[in-house]
């Protein structure tokens, strides 16, 4: 078996553990602690002042988007207490801060001295001042100019022997317009190597309800989620993934829905919620969430999915057409009574012990579903994320065309994005496989013939780069080192390119490993202003319900060496194409309205974009299946049922599966601090949470340090010197952040069908702690 012995790939000397402290776990989200939170942020970074004007323009209309989670606005009158949340107002503090990082710094440290510091410290550095060069060989990042940075990327990609040689990645912070002409430039530039981080998150979603309810997106709107009947939770965590969520769900519960939470954690967040603008969440109970916590096995949440269906299934022989919806199935849907047929092969307490849910817990939910038609069903990574992922939503649609509940209000699907414009990015024809129409419809417009060949996907670009097929990686945004698997196979991956941009507002991880030469382009945040030719611009975004709205921010940049992406975009493409281009590069640095103008043209939902992105609120996108119409050409334009298998997981004797996840104290792999609040755990990072009983019966303690492992692919991959924490996670299951455990994620690990890392599906062996692998 090969050893995976560069266990530190990055150079980070994270093992110094800092004096862990468990407080316990909490039964509710917000509150108080959260506003103090966020105001201590504020505090912290300097910027009270600020900090505070910019959070009250922050999800109002007329001001700017949040950076970090995608959750919609109201439609309606916005709070004048504010709208955002606690790691809002964190994501705010980083980027509103004026500490800044500028060649004096990288002159006095080395990427080696850098490298070792925590990802916690590399952020607390300050905003990105300058554009910044690494020579080859060298050893310090050093300033350049930002002609000679656009005239050393142009001489890099214009040098490969074919455009499919460079890979362009996107982040979900770039905005529409960005994300438009960084699109155009790599078609027009030849290669649809587009990796994004859709591909990390929510690919599995599209992937899945695409090809059922015609559309790769959500259905609901936030008012859906204020009068409905049952709301599922599945796979997500809103008290720290989307706070704002919680409202929402506060609103549904006191108009009289139900709430059914499904994960392997009891997270706060979905148990109780303390509205800190409200009397109540001040200084009374707050309010229940969940009315059923079901703490499903990590995977077994197919058979859990398909015992509900069963019990389902029982209801409607028992009491018909009260429980099945028969005229919305015979109407919209096909393939229901083979779909039904398969039960006859099912018992409930084979599916209950494959779920890790009593069958009494399964009828309970049932029952909640059975005579309801209003039903909204919710998910995030802890689906997307899973191996068979696919499958388990599209097992969520099969139980919405039963019910009919869906394309009427109350009812639906929400895959609940995580980062602010992931969404917009993909509707902006980020992807490695445009659909024909697409490219026909950018042919028509520009004149050019974009390429048609599907390109590199995330995982297929680690692979493509591990190879030596892609020699330049150019990244707008995001910090694709850390969100990506496999960390040391990753690492050697960027190592060998010739070159890697990384367009950035803040220090991270990816600066520090980095191709044979590499740059640095510093850019604005959301809460810049951004100032064109003497005239404020604005860009726009697309939440994770299909809402377009405009985002200008309000603050001084802290340097005036910043360049917009879109400017980055267009000066990159002047430079490289120079003549060659048939496309106005200047008409759409000199103005953004001249951007979305030709979005219009090419994406179909945006007419009369400029006039509509700037009406209080925006505009929701086109969305069929929300009005109940279902464009799926193969099967008639019907919804079709979808068979699938439950999975037959096996772990041996000390085998654990474990799960990735992230703290409250951070956003992706953002971290704002060293304490998981909400699930008792404090000042340490190098955690494992186990469940009791495993503890005892496998000889450890709590508090004991160990040593993980994971064996795919006759490699030992090894993540050393973390605590054991008790926790109350199925037996034999696990949970540990990320991206200290990335390193165990086999880059083979995928989601089937998504290509997705699995990184909620990794099996390890935990042996006690051996000093050889931190000495």
């Amino acid at each position: 078996m090969k050893t995976n012995s560069n266990q530190n790939p990055s150079g980070e000397n994270p093992y110094k553990l800092l004096g862990l402290k468990i407080t316990g776990v909490k039964k509710w989200a917000a509150g108080v602690p959260a506003v103090m939170a966020a105001v201590s942020d504020l505090f912290e970074e300097g910027i009270p002042l600020r900090g505070t004007r910019a959070l009250f323009a922050m999800n109002q209309k007329g001001g700017f988007d949040c950076s970090s989670c995608a959750w919609p606005d109201p439609d309606d009158d916005r709070s004048p207490l504010g709208e955002y949340c606690e790691n809002g107002a964190k994501a705010l503090a980083e980027e509103a801060t004026d500490r800044k990082v500028t060649a004096e710094f990288f002159k006095k440290n080395s990427v080696y001295d850098l490298a070792k510091l925590t990802d916690f410290e590399i952020g607390r550095t300050g905003r990105l001042a300058e554009p910044m060069y690494m020579p080859k060989n060298g050893t310090h990042y050093e300033a350049i100019s930002w002609d000679d940075a656009f005239g050393k990327i142009a001489e890099h990609l214009n040098a490969l022997a074919s455009p499919n040689e460079a890979a362009f990645y996107t982040s979900g912070r770039t905005s529409n317009e960005a994300s438009f002409v960084y699109q155009l430039f790599a078609k027009e530039f030849g290669t649809n190597n587009m990796p994004d981080c859709s591909n990390m998150c929510h690919e599995t979603s599209g992937t899945a309800l695409l090809p059922t309810i015609g559309i790769g997106k959500g259905t609901v709107k936030l008012d859906d989620f204020y009068d409905t009947d049952v709301i599922v939770i599945i796979g997500h965590n809103p008290g720290t993934n989307a706070p704002r969520m919680m409202s929402a769900l506060e609103k549904g519960k006191n108009n009289g829905a139900k709430i059914i939470a499904i994960n392997p954690l009891p997270e706060a967040g979905l148990m109780g919620f303390h509205n800190p603008q409200q009397l109540n969440g001040i200084v009374g109970h707050g309010l229940k969430l969940a009315d059923l916590y079901l703490p499903v096995k990590i995977n077994g949440d197919m058979a859990l999915l398909k015992a509900i269906e069963l019990l389902l299934l029982d209801f409607e022989k028992k009491s018909p057409s009260e429980v099945f919806d028969h005229e919305f199935i015979n109407k919209k849907t096909s393939g229901f009574e083979l779909f039904i047929k398969q039960f006859d092969d099912y018992r409930l307490e084979d599916l209950a012990t494959a779920s890790g849910i009593t069958p009494a817990a399964i009828y309970e939910a049932a029952q909640m579903l059975a005579f309801k038609k209003r039903i909204i069903f919710c998910w995030g990574m802890g689906l997307t994320q899973q191996p068979n992922g696919v499958d388990m939503i599209k097992e969520i649609v099969n139980i919405l065309l039963l019910k009919g509940s869906i394309g009427k209000p109350g009812a639906g699907v929400c895959p609940v994005r995580g980062h602010s414009n992931v969404q917009g990015n993909r509707t902006m024809l980020v992807s490695e496989k445009p659909t024909n129409e697409q490219l026909d419809r950018l042919k028509n417009v520009f004149g050019f013939e974009p390429p048609r060949e599907h390109g590199y996907d995330v995982v297929h670009t680690i692979k493509a780069m591990h190879t030596g097929k892609v020699k330049v990686l150019f990244s707008m945004g995001g910090n694709f080192l850390s969100a990506t698997p496999d960390t040391t196979y990753t690492a050697n991956a960027i190592r060998q390119l010739s070159l890697s941009v990384c367009v950035s507002t803040k220090l991270n991880r990816s600066h520090l490993v980095h191709g044979q030469e590499a740059i640095i382009l510093p850019t604005y945040s959301r809460s810049d202003m951004d100032v064109v030719n003497g005239v404020p611009q604005f860009v726009s975004t697309e939440n994770s319900m299909g809402i377009v709205q405009s985002s200008k921010g309000i603050l001084k940049p802290i340097s005036d060496k910043l360049v917009n992406e879109i400017q980055i975009v267009c000066r990159m493409a002047m430079s490289t194409l120079s003549n060659k281009s048939v496309v106005n590069w200047q008409r759409y640095a000199n103005s953004y309205d001249a951007v979305r103008d030709d979005i219009e043209k090419c994406i179909p939902g945006f007419e009369n974009y400029n006039v509509r992105v700037r009406q209080k609120g925006g505009f929701y996108l086109p969305n069929a299946a929300r009005e109940g119409k279902f464009i799926t050409k193969e099967f008639g334009n019907r919804a079709p049922f979808t068979l699938t298998t439950i999975p037959q997981n096996t772990l041996e004797t000390d085998e654990y599966m474990m799960a990735t996840t992230r703290t409250h104290d951070q956003f992706n792999t953002t971290i704002y601090g060293l304490d998981d609040r909400y699930r008792g755990i404090s000042n340490e990072r190098r955690v494992i949470l186990m469940n009791p009983k495993d503890i005892t019966s496998a000889g450890f303690v709590i508090g004991e340090k160990v040593d993980l492992f994971n064996y795919n692919d006759g490699i030992e991959r090894i993540a050393p010197l973390f605590v054991i924490v008790a926790y109350p996670v199925p037996e034999r299951n696990t949970v540990t952040y990320f991206p200290e455990t990335n390193v165990l994620i086999s880059i083979n690990n995928v989601v089937e069908g998504s290509n997705m890392p699995a990184s909620k599906f990794v099996k390890i062996k935990i042996k006690k702690h051996n000093p050889k692998y931190t000495s």
